[in-house]
């Protein structure tokens, strides 16, 4: 019985560390550029793309980092910086350290993120597969949430670089508008009567 449990566990941990990256592995797809990949079946893959679509030309390219196949900061006429700092008046030499800490991180989460999706695309593999090896599918999924936890890492990472480029007058504009991820989710519908 405690075999059982154990295996059972081992499966059930593996299968949820897999979720998130099952998200990834289409991603991952639409940064390869494979075709076919992703919810645009047959349209060319991620920003820099230039298809004419406004999301994917050079125009977008402008922005911060993403994960791989995923939007970047900003988008097509905007200054692509994350969100947060969006509305406070950066100087010129901010705007060029943020633009160069958001460079420096991008071969990084590239990486981490291409990592993740093999992992995921392995884990698949093996749980499709004839043979299952219980011990390699837990090594995959560890692998694969230990990519997603760097990626994770970076991200708190890079906004701590930002916030410490901040004036404390942008610092306490930026705490008197509040996050969006501060703010509590309104609900889609109405509450019923």
């Amino acid at each position: 019985m405690n075999i059982k449990k154990t295996k059972l566990q081992a499966l059930l941990l593996a299968a949820m560390l897999a979720l998130p990256l099952a998200a990834n592995a289409d991603v991952a797809a639409m940064a390869d550029g494979a075709p076919g990949a992703g919810p645009l079946c047959g349209h060319p893959p991620g920003p820099g793309v230039d298809d004419g679509h406004p999301m994917r030309g050079p125009e977008a390219m402008r922005g911060g980092p993403a994960m791989p196949g995923m939007m970047p900061f900003g988008g097509p006429g905007m200054a692509g910086e994350p969100p947060f700092l969006r509305g406070l008046d950066l100087s010129e030499a901010q705007q060029d350290k943020v633009f160069a800490i958001l460079h420096a991180q991008e071969p990084y989460l590239r990486d981490q993120g291409k990592a993740a999706a093999k992992a995921h695309a392995a884990l698949r593999e093996l749980a499709h597969g004839a043979q299952y090896d219980d011990a390699k599918a837990a090594s995959l999924a560890q692998a694969g949430a230990q990519a997603m936890a760097n990626i994770m890492l970076q991200h708190v990472r890079m906004e701590q670089k930002l916030l410490a480029l901040l004036t404390p007058e942008q610092r306490k504009q930026l705490d008197e508008r509040g996050r969006p991820q501060d703010q509590p989710r309104q609900p889609l519908r109405a509450p019923r009567q």
